[in-house]
C-alpha cells in the first residue's frame, strides 16, 4: 500500500526534479517507510512506501531483467499461486506481492491484467516500447487520477498531488459541485478539478509521447442473467468463496485486525477470520455515546464476545468532531461529503497504534443486496416502485441560487451503462451503485481516511470470486420478505447461531445532525459567511437550515458545512489550523 505517481514529457526531455519532489511530498502520508524515484527516456517515476510485505526487500520502484520499471500501490491476493503456477522458473528478485505484475507483463504485456486478484493501481514504464501503462483494479479500490498538459501526461494516486505538483489548477468544475452537494459524491471519470480525471475501475491506458493511444477496461462484474442454484447449494458455494477470501486478504507480514459493526457484513468476515486465526481478531468498533442515535457499539462488544474477539471501543464525540473535522475534510481531496468520513478517520488514527491492515465490510451491500433501496428500485411505478436518488437534499429547496438541473446525469449514465442483456433489474440497481457510489464514495472514503494514518483498508467482499458467484445469485436468495442479503444472512446464522442474523437493518448513523443542532447559531453565520458558499447559496437560508430541526435541512447544513471546509482547503489553499470555528472564522 503506497503512494504512487509519475510523469512522461511530450518531447522527451527529462521531467523536473522539483516536480517529482513535489509529487513526493504530497504522498509522503500514504507511505511513510520509504520513497523511491526512477527517471530516464521522458519518464519519471515516484513511490513513497507502506511496507505490508516483504518489508525488508520490498522497496520500489522493481526493475524486471528487461529494466522494465514498475510503481504500484495495493496488494495482488493471488502473487503466491502465480509464483507457483505461471510463473514458477522465473527469477524473482524481491517476495514482493507487486514483482507479479513486472513478470506478467514480460509473458502477457497488457492482457496481464486479467491474471491480477487484488486491488492495484500501477505505472509501468517499458523502454523498449517507449510506452507507459497505468491501470487500476475492477472494483476502483485503489485510487489513481491523471492530467495531459500540452507538455506531458502526469498521474498519482491522489488528486490533489497533481494540483501541489503544478500539473493541475485549484480550479473547480461546476458540474461536479453539484452533484457533490446533491449526491454527497461526484461521478464519472471527470473530478471536480478542472483537468484531473480518474483512470475508471478496471481501466488501463497505453501512454506514449505524453499522449494515451489506448485505452482498455476490465468489468468487475460478470455478465448474463441470474442462475439458478438451490439454498443449501448457495450456502456451501459461498462458504467457499467468502473463506477463501478473506484467507488470501490476510495475507500480511505486518499485523491485522477488523473495523466491526453490528451488521452482517463485517460479522460475516470476524466469522471467516476466526476460523482462520489461532489468535483472537482485534476489532474496532466506533461508539457515539451521548447522542440520539442508535450506538452499535453494544451489539457489536456481544457478537465480538461470541467469536473471542479483542474489542477495542473507540468513542466520538462532538468535541472530536469540531476538533477534527477541518483535517478530516482536508484528507478527502476527492471529495465524498459522507458522514462516516468521520468514524473512519478516528478509527483509523486508533487502530495505527498497534497495526497497519484493517478488514472492513464494503461491498457486501453491492454484491449481496443489502440495501433497502433495491426492493424500491425492482418495482414497478404502480406498486411503490421509486427511482433511485430522485431527490436530494437541495432539490426545491431555495438554498442555492442556482440548483444543477444536471445532477443526475452521472447516475443515469451509469444505470444506462449497466443496463446490458440479459440483467434482471436487481442486478441493474447493484451494477449501478458498483459504477459510481461504490468506488467514488464509499472506496475513496476509506481509502483517504486510513491511508491519512498510514493504515492499509482490505475489503474481502470486493473479489473476483465473490463477484462472479454473488452477483450471478437468483433474485429469491439476495431479497427475501423484508430481508436484503438473504443468503448471506443464512449463511451467517449457521456459522453463530447467537448473531441476530435477521434483526432489521438499521444502517450506520452518526449524529452529525445532533451535533450541527447543537451548534447551529454559531454555524450557521459563518457557513453562510464563508466566500463559496456565499457564492452559490442565499445566506438566509444557509442560517435557517443550521437552526432547522429537520432530517432533510439537517443533511443540507452538513453537506454545506463540508463543502465549506473543503473549498477552504482544496480551491483556496488554506491549512485546515485549528477547529470548526477557527477555520471558518479565519
Amino acid at each position: 500500500m503506497c503512494g504512487i505517481a509519475g510523469v512522461m514529457t511530450v518531447d522527451g526531455a527529462a521531467p523536473a526534479p522539483g516536480i517529482l519532489d513535489l509529487l513526493e511530498r504530497a504522498l509522503r502520508h500514504r507511505g511513510p517507510d520509504g520513497a523511491g524515484r526512477y527517471s530516464t527516456d521522458g519518464v519519471g517515476l515516484v513511490h513513497t512506501r507502506l511496507a505490508i510485505i516483504d518489508l525488508a526487500g520490498g522497496a520500489q520502484p522493481l526493475f524486471s531483467p528487461s529494466r522494465r520499471a514498475l510503481v504500484a500501490n495495493g496488494e495482488i491476493y493471488n502473487y503466491i499461486e502465480l509464483e507457483a503456477g505461471e510463473l514458477s522458473g522465473v527469477p524473482f528478485a524481491t517476495s514482493s506481492d507487486s514483482e507479479v505484475i513486472l513478470h506478467l507483463y514480460e509473458k502477457y504485456g497488457i492482457d496481464c491484467l486479467h491474471r491480477l486478484r487484488g486491488m492495484f493501481a500501477f505505472g509501468l514504464h517499458d523502454p523498449q516500447e517507449k510506452t507507459l501503462l497505468v491501470a487500476r483494479d475492477p472494483f476502483g479500490i485503489k485510487p489513481l487520477y491523471y492530467v495531459e498538459t500540452p507538455s506531458c501526461f502526469a498521474f498519482a494516486s491522489e488528486a490533489q498531488a497533481l494540483v501541489a505538483a503544478g500539473l493541475a489548477e485549484a480550479r473547480q468544475e461546476r458540474r461536479p459541485a453539484g452533484e457533490l452537494l446533491q449526491l454527497q459524491f461526484t461521478t464519472g471519470p471527470d473530478t471536480i478539478f478542472a483537468g484531473v480525471h480518474r483512470v475508471l475501475p478496471g481501466e488501463a491506458l497505453l501512454i506514449k509521447g505524453g499522449r494515451i493511444i489506448r485505452r482498455t477496461r476490465i468489468a468487475a462484474l460478470p455478465e448474463g442473467a441470474p442462475q439458478p442454484m438451490a439454498e443449501v447449494e448457495a450456502k456451501a458455494r459461498l462458504d467457499d468463496v467468502l473463506m477463501d477470501s478473506v484467507r488470501v486478504h490476510q495475507r500480511s507480514d505486518v499485523p491485522y485486525g477488523l473495523f466491526l459493526s453490528s451488521g452482517i457484513d463485517s460479522t460475516s468476515i470476524l466469522a471467516c477470520m476466526t476460523r482462520l486465526n489461532d489468535k483472537s481478531v482485534q476489532a474496532y468498533t466506533a461508539s457515539f455515546p451521548g447522542t440520539g442515535v442508535a450506538d452499535e457499539f453494544p451489539e457489536a462488544n456481544r457478537i465480538a464476545g461470541l467469536f473471542g474477539a479483542r474489542h477495542i471501543k473507540v468513542e466520538v464525540r462532538p468535541k472530536e468532531f469540531f476538533d477534527l473535522l477541518p483535517e478530516i475534510v482536508a484528507a478527502v481531496d476527492d471529495p465524498t461529503a459522507d458522514y462516516a468520513i468521520v468514524p473512519t478517520y478516528i478509527l483509523a488514527r486508533e487502530a495505527v497504534k498497534d497495526l497497519k491492515v484493517i478488514l472492513c465490510g464494503e461491498g457486501g451491500d453491492e454484491l449481496f443486496a443489502g440495501y433497502s433501496r433495491y426492493r424500491r428500485q425492482i418495482r414497478p411505478w404502480w406498486l411503490g416502485g421509486r427511482v433511485r436518488r430522485r431527490r436530494g437534499p437541495f432539490s426545491a429547496a431555495g438554498i442555492l441560487y442556482e440548483e444543477p438541473a444536471d445532477w443526475r446525469d452521472g447516475i443515469v449514465a451509469a444505470e444506462q451503462a449497466s443496463a446490458t442483456q440479459g440483467r434482471s433489474r436487481l442486478q441493474i440497481a447493484q451494477a449501478a451503485d458498483c459504477v459510481d457510489y461504490l468506488p467514488h464514495n464509499l472506496l475513496t472514503k476509506l481509502d483517504r481516511c486510513l491511508m491519512a494514518h498510514g493504515v492499509e483498508g482490505r475489503t474481502p467482499f470486493l473479489d473476483p470470486r465473490i463477484a462472479e458467484f454473488g452477483f450471478r445469485l437468483p433474485q429469491k436468495l439476495q431479497l427475501k420478505g423484508p430481508w436484503g442479503k438473504y443468503l448471506l444472512r443464512r449463511w451467517l446464522a449457521d456459522q453463530a447461531p447467537q448473531v441476530r442474523t435477521f434483526a432489521r437493518k438499521k444502517g450506520f448513523t452518526v449524529p452529525v445532525g445532533d451535533w450541527i443542532r447543537g451548534e447551529g447559531a454559531r454555524l450557521g453565520p459563518l457557513v453562510a459567511a464563508d466566500p463559496a458558499v456565499a457564492a452559490i447559496c442565499d445566506p438566509a437560508k444557509v442560517k435557517a437550515v443550521f437552526a432547522s430541526d429537520e432530517k432533510r435541512q439537517l443533511e443540507a447544513a452538513w453537506r454545506l458545512l463540508f463543502y465549506a471546509l473543503w473549498h477552504r482547503r482544496h480551491i483556496r489553499g488554506l491549512r485546515p489550523d485549528g477547529d470548526v470555528f477557527h477555520c471558518l472564522a479565519g
